[in-house]
């Protein structure tokens, strides 16, 4: 056996009173592609902090190649060995895919930050208060004459993006780009380092199924050029199809590592969850059957806009109705038109007998629509609140009176909020930033059921949560159908659409097929594909 690219043993971390990780333990050999999973808050992130040198270990070791890790404080040293691309990208927007090729690290908080003013000062110095001589760079553009040479920089950024087959204009702005482009400028970039090992942190949560096959067929072709993957996921599926080792961490603790060959899926899921599938399946709640007198709350007729057609859509008392398609079908944009988000140019949609608002998000709110947006991060939470501030927002009108929100009743409101959804804190005041990432969607869930919403639109609900918390998410979904609530459900995940009463498959902003409760996978495959219309 060869020498591990990397390996850590021992690997310890605490916070305070909490261990967020004990005797943690990683063996990854050159060019494969190995799996970490684990439940929110199994202690994944705080491995790969550790592996990556942005914290500590209080015990343990982390080698690369055989040699010791090298010291925090060497930056340089630590993007040689290692990269990792994160869910929240870290490219800056409005720079163009050149320039950030040639940044150094940024974290993902500092790119939110940045625009075209916050970046001034490393586009030929202006601003940085001189010029560095001819061969140095500010980061690390190329520079002639005390100025970044652009004709330089492009043709480099060609270059490397020929090496690693990445058909990326270097030109193009970096937020113009599809998530599985700026996915592969960032791995593109960490390759540019020196770095051939690349952790890469659920990078098929906003994918569709064609661009996550993509995604899997470059990672195939990196591999054979001698690239390394730690490959982080809670679709277990992509683990099989991808990785050729797994390790399960669980409760902050190494359980086991095998190869993926060995390990069949319900010993992974047990693995993972320290209980059984049955037990798992157990604590859901089946749907029901659908009352087909029950009265229509949300009627659609023609709606149209740039991203879909003609959509006719209702929605019973007590119904969930899944949308499904490939990017680009339309079903977000859709989803999205209901809570506010988006002005159809054209028909009409009704909400309990009233007409719904359309492009504005409060108005929609106060004619009793819940949203679980598509992604927590950007749409669903402010990082720099509370808890209890972030689970209450959509209600702070019943909170207080005359502009005033009571404190107690804020707390007492947001305190019966995080028992219903058994979201793991340690109170309402909590930085909501502290939070894993399951528990963090259960605050968006409660945010989205405190205002006893007539219509819930839930997008991609379950989005990068573990097994448990999809349960407990789903489970949520089932009370709110018992409650009378229309729901409507947009998701790539087929147990989130599992179920649903019906699903409506959209294809190039059209819909073109409905499957009743029952349906068969390669069906509804089929129909999200395409294969079974023209």
């Amino acid at each position: 056996m060869s020498t591990p690219l990397v390996e850590a043993r021992g690997i310890t971390k605490r916070y305070g009173p909490t261990t967020a990780l004990y005797d943690g333990r990683l063996t990854v050999f050159p060019g494969e592609s190995h799996a970490l999973v684990g439940r929110n808050g199994a202690g994944k992130s705080t491995l790969v902090n550790i592996l990556t040198g942005l914290q500590p270990a209080d015990e343990g070791t982390v080698r690369f190649d055989g040699e010791p890790a090298p010291p925090l404080a060497d930056r340089d040293a630590w993007r040689r060995k290692v990269a990792c691309v994160y869910q929240k990208p870290t490219l800056v927007p409005e720079m163009t895919v050149a320039e950030n090729l040639f940044l150094a690290e940024i974290h993902a908080a500092t790119s939110k930050r940045l625009g075209v003013k916050g970046v001034k000062g490393v586009r030929g110095g202006r601003g940085s208060g001189g010029c560095p001589p001819d061969g140095h760079s500010i980061n690390r553009q190329p520079v002639r004459r005390g100025f970044i040479s652009w004709r330089t920089l492009r043709s480099e950024a060609a270059a490397l993006l020929d090496t690693w087959d990445v058909r990326v204009d270097p030109e193009a702005r970096t937020a113009d780009l599809k998530v599985e482009d700026r996915q592969m400028v960032e791995i593109a970039r960490a390759l540019s380092f020196g770095a051939r090992f690349i952790v890469l942190d659920e990078p098929t949560a906003q994918l569709d199924n064609r661009e996550i096959e993509r995604l899997f067929v470059r990672m195939r072709a990196l591999q054979d050029s001698g690239v390394t993957f730690l490959f982080i996921s809670h679709h277990l599926q992509e683990v099989y199809e991808v990785c050729q080792t797994v390790t399960v961490l669980r409760d902050a603790r190494w359980i086991t590592t095998a190869p993926v060959t060995e390990l069949p899926r319900q010993a992974l899921v047990e693995a993972m969850a320290g209980e059984s599938i049955d037990t798992i399946a157990e604590q859901a709640v089946a749907p029901g059957d659908v009352d087909h007198d029950a009265p229509v709350l949300l009627e659609a007729r023609g709606l149209t806009s740039p991203a879909y057609q003609n959509i006719d859509l209702t929605v019973r008392r007590g119904e969930v109705v899944g949308l499904a398609g490939i990017s680009g079908s339309g079903k977000i944009e859709l989803a999205e038109s209901f809570t506010g988000l988006h002005t159809p140019t054209g028909g009409t949609a009704r909400l309990d007998g009233a007409r719904l608002p359309f492009g504005d998000v409060q108005a929609a709110l106060k004619a009793g629509v819940g949203c679980v947006p598509r992604d927590r991060h950007e749409q669903g939470l402010v990082a720099g609140l509370s808890i209890g501030d972030n689970a209450t927002m959509s209600v702070l009108n019943r909170l207080g009176r005359y502009g005033f929100v009571g404190t107690g009743s804020k707390r007492r409101f947001a305190t019966a909020l995080i028992d219903r959804l058994d979201i793991h804190t340690e109170g309402p005041d909590q930085p909501v930033s502290d939070l894993s990432g399951g528990n963090a969607q259960k605050v968006v869930m409660a945010r989205a059921l405190a205002s006893d919403p007539t219509f819930l639109v839930l997008i991609n609900p379950t989005a990068g949560v573990d097994v448990k918390s999809k349960e407990s998410l789903l489970a949520r979904m089932d009370s709110a159908r018992e409650d009378g609530t229309a729901v409507l459900v947009v998701s790539d995940e087929l147990d989130d659409l599992r179920r649903c009463d019906r699903v409506l498959v959209l294809f190039h902003g059209r819909v073109v097929a409905e499957h009743p409760a029952g349906w068969r996978d390669h069906e509804l495959i089929a129909s999200i594909e395409g294969v079974d219309h023209g």
